[in-house]
């Protein structure tokens, strides 16, 4: 039985900070600053120019699925927790028997028309039509790379999914005739018998056409079920925030962390970890295991294409975590959560 969304308590009876003045805005981090224009400036038309770039794919960055096995286990209604990479921040995650497809990009182009715009260099690893029923579909934020309006339309014929967006998002799928939308503030709770969803706080911003900057809130999540516990951070940058989720709701067993497009830092910093960032989230929130995600996807930034896992997986070993603790997928590749003790 769906339970409605809970508030947590130390938000009652009181205008949260990231409230204001009819738009959201991030938690206080003395760490940044702001970054120059003529910075700005530079880094559009350097962006210009890499949409012109030929990318030669690593072997085996991108596999076929095994898209038997996705229906199979959800046929079966398989008791095995499951992630599947699809590219940028969009995984199938199968956890208590449900399936979660977190921010769907599957389409080609990361904005609102094909003409202009980033454009994926590898497919999605599974096709459209060859997605599982959805139970859950939860958004962190509106951009064009997490939110694609081309996924979206396709996945209105699943009239039994619901979606889980942050505050002001809802009326985006309303209009487009989704009837299940809950909309979440920072640390609300959903509950659905043995999976609970929260929402929690990152370090981003909003936008999805001149007028709309910062109009819907963006958001991570935290999956916790009986047997993982797994955090996905949506684009986020570095910021104290993550030692107070981690305290609050950690540990967990996988977070599903950014490592791509960073730089330049000048600009990034605020709105993107690197690598290294990366892993100091997962000791933040107290995370057994790291997934690399965001990276390898779409040209957003200036960093090589294929730098961030090699960062990643050294800035993880620094940090005490083994390799088999520490994963790089492939697109399209599917693992198995297994409960971890402790």
């Amino acid at each position: 039985m769906l339970k409605k969304s809970e508030r947590h308590n130390h938000l009652r009876g009181e205008r949260p900070y990231h409230h204001h003045k009819g738009r959201f805005r991030n938690l206080p981090n003395h760490d940044l600053t702001r970054p120059r224009r003529k910075s700005y400036v530079s880094f559009i038309l350097r962006m210009m120019r890499y949409s012109r770039e030929v990318v030669n794919i690593p072997e085996g960055h991108v596999i076929e699925p095994d898209k038997a096995a996705l229906h199979m286990r959800q046929a079966h209604n398989s008791q095995d927790d499951t992630l599947t990479w699809l590219g940028q921040a969009c995984f199938l995650l199968r956890i208590e028997g449900k399936t979660i497809l977190t921010d769907p990009y599957l389409s080609s182009h990361a904005s609102p028309t094909r003409i202009a715009g980033p454009k994926r260099f590898v497919s999605s690893g599974i096709r459209l039509n060859d997605l599982p029923d959805i139970d859950y579909l939860v958004l962190s934020h509106n951009h064009y790379d997490h939110l694609d309006s081309r996924t979206i339309q396709k996945l209105r014929h699943q009239e039994n999914m619901t979606v889980i967006v942050p505050l002001n998002l809802g009326r985006y799928f309303h209009r487009r005739g989704f009837k299940n939308v809950v909309e979440m503030d920072w640390w609300d709770e959903f509950h659905l018998e043995d999976l609970k969803i929260t929402a929690l706080p990152s370090q981003h911003w909003s936008k999805r056409t001149p007028f709309d900057r910062n109009k819907s809130l963006w958001a991570s999540f935290a999956f916790h079920g009986s047997q993982n516990r797994v955090f996905f951070t949506g684009d986020t940058g570095y910021g104290p925030l993550f030692q107070e989720i981690g305290e609050k709701y950690g540990p967990f067993d996988y977070t599903l962390v950014g490592i791509g497009a960073y730089e330049p830092r000048e600009i990034m910093k605020a709105h993107h970890t690197n690598p290294e960032e990366a892993v100091q989230i997962g000791k933040d929130v107290r995370s057994k295991h790291l997934v690399g995600m965001h990276w390898g996807t779409v040209r957003l930034t200036d960093e090589p294409l294929f730098e961030p896992p090699g960062r990643f997986l050294q800035a993880a070993e620094k940090e005490g975590y083994d390799a088999d603790k520490t994963w790089i997928m492939s697109i399209g590749e599917s693992r198995i959560l297994s409960p971890t003790e402790g």
